[in-house]
């Protein structure tokens, strides 16, 4: 009988560790996301928590430093200043005017720090002046063959 007593605790402390890590995990991977405008909102430790923002970055304010890339993102007439210091490089994508998302936490001087940057190019998912969008039919395809 011991020996099933010492091998259900073994197991009961594996199980406990077990749904520790993934507890402590689970919280540490949250990220809200929130616009430019509810960030100056928040208080206390909602201002320190892991978060996404998105905007459109302003003309004119990227630059290149060494180690990190400074720009500011501008939406519903706000501004934020961002400072990128991830190791990824930045997505080709990322040009003045262009929607990006950021993720990180704030700054304590009113930057925010943002390890990972994602963006797009809204003008290269719109149809071309003059057209309708979208492909042209075939021959075959507009006869119903």
């Amino acid at each position: 009988m011991k020996k099933q007593v010492k091998f259900g605790v073994g197991i009961g402390v594996i199980v406990v560790s077990m749904a520790f890590l993934a507890w402590l995990g689970y919280g540490e991977s949250k990220t809200y996301y929130h616009t430019i405008a509810e960030l100056q909102t928040l208080k206390g430790s909602e201002k320190t928590q892991r978060m996404r923002l998105g905007g459109t970055v302003a003309p004119g304010t990227i630059r290149h430093l060494t180690g990190r890339t400074d720009f500011v993102l501008e939406g519903e007439g706000k501004t934020l200043p961002i400072t990128y210091i991830g190791t990824d490089p930045l997505p080709d994508t990322f040009v003045d005017k262009s929607q990006a998302l950021v993720e990180g936490r704030p700054g304590p001087d009113g930057r925010f720090v943002a390890e990972v940057v994602q963006a797009k190019c809204a003008s290269k998912y719109e149809a071309a002046p003059g057209g309708a969008g979208g492909a042209k039919a075939t021959p075959t395809e507009r006869s119903g063959m």
